[in-house]
């Protein structure tokens, strides 16, 4: 896990979806293979389900100090996704990338926040 007196500048969010009927599946597939390698290099991770009669949707944010500290988990191009071997089987359609935001401001605890700055206000 990368220090925890970082705090986080960039947010990567990735997003997908399965079938109800995979949902539950796909969610321990993440858990053992998606989440600890991810978490290993970002500062923090959150993964949100969001199930609907027919299909359940999937959201990845890992949390960055800075886009070049990406470069260890994603490589040269940040929004390229690194497709886990059972992606293909699990979802729908499979994402082409990832979005990335820069983190305005936070109210998560420490290493996750962000302080305003003078300018912010």
């Amino acid at each position: 896990m990368v220090q925890e007196n970082q705090t986080t500048r960039i947010v990567r969010v990735w997003r997908g979806s399965t079938t109800a009927s995979n949902a539950d599946d796909y969610e321990a597939y993440l858990y053992a293979e998606g989440l600890p390698d991810l978490k290993k290099h970002a500062v923090g991770v959150q993964m949100l389900r969001q199930d609907r009669t027919s299909e359940s949707d999937f959201v990845v944010m890992s949390f960055w100090k800075d886009i070049p500290s990406m470069s260890s988990f994603a490589g040269s191009d940040p929004k390229r996704i690194r497709h886990l071997d059972r992606d293909e089987e699990f979802l729908m359609v499979l994402p082409e990338a990832v979005e990335i935001f820069e983190v305005k401001a936070s109210t998560l605890p420490a290493p996750l926040t962000l302080a305003y700055s003078a300018k912010a206000h």
